[in-house]
């Protein structure tokens, strides 16, 4: 038989393409790229429908359409070609684990962004996902898919900005939505010192296993909610090290392959659109 005629190179060969293409697909998940991966899947499958029905007009335009890729492709994604090619560089195609640097700087840009929430007495809620999707209540706000960093977060929160009222949803990679609106908790015995946006953040960790950073604008102190419990207020350093914490966390459901379809469901629902 065939299969009993490979050689172990050729195992080896195979292991080396399919890990190459799993890298790759990793560098594009959450980049525009992803819509053309999209097309040419697409344009593929209508290539493939017209070749078995011998439709050889729609078969000729089709083939001259991808051959029309290899000049495009390179135009239109340059900075995405680029960025690919300076990760290869420093080397993280090979690198099977998490970046650190990556780790340091979100967890870095979420604890500056709240504690100077804090510093000017500006209000703010930050819900960290976790394992619990949280589709339901992101899914009606403004889509995001935006990075982390000091100065985006502070201008959804900064007073009269249409987005400054509603939480922030984010993940281990990326901020997902703001303007969120969550359920508030059915607790009896809080203090009454504690504002909507307090209840919101005990809501959101009663129905999920988030964390909700909150930065009250009244007393001027940042708290951690959990499993529906509030923390003491929060120094700068006990922060960063949440959010360190919660960067570097190996979540169950952090794999390639969930990021990968939540990607594809992204782009097949239009994008940036709510799914």
């Amino acid at each position: 038989m065939a299969f009993f005629d490979l050689r172990w190179q050729d195992f080896l060969d195979i292991l080396i393409v399919a890990f190459l293409i799993y890298r790759v697909l990793m560098l594009l998940v959450g980049t525009r790229a992803m819509q053309l991966l999209r097309g040419v899947l697409i344009i593929g499958f209508i290539g493939a429908v017209a070749n078995i029905l011998e439709l050889r007009s729609l078969s000729w335009i089709i083939g001259k359409m991808l051959g029309a890729f290899i000049i495009v492709v390179p135009v239109l994604f340059q900075p995405e070609l680029r960025h690919m090619l300076e990760e290869l560089g420093k080397g993280h195609l090979w690198k099977v684990g998490r970046n650190e640097e990556d780790i340091d700087l979100r967890a870095e840009q979420l604890s500056k962004a709240l504690t100077y929430c804090k510093s000017q007495r500006i209000g703010a809620l930050c819900v960290l996902q976790r394992d619990t999707s949280l589709k339901e209540v992101w899914r009606t706000a403004v889509m995001l898919k935006a990075d982390i960093t000091e100065e985006l977060l502070i201008s959804i929160f900064w007073p009269g900005t249409p987005l400054h009222d509603g939480a922030v949803v984010m993940d281990q990679q990326s901020i997902v939505a703001a303007g969120c609106y969550l359920p508030l908790t059915e607790k009896t015995d809080i203090s009454r010192w504690y504002g909507t946006r307090h209840r919101a953040a005990l809501g959101v960790t009663e129905m999920s296993d988030a964390i909700a950073l909150v930065v009250s604008e009244e007393r001027g102190e940042i708290t951690a909610a959990v499993a529906g419990h509030f923390s003491k207020p929060l120094s700068e350093a006990q922060l960063k090290k949440i959010c360190n914490h919660y960067f570097s966390f190996e979540s169950k459901e952090s794999n390639f392959m969930d990021r990968l379809r939540e990607e594809i469901q992204l782009q097949w629902a239009g994008g940036d659109k709510n799914v």
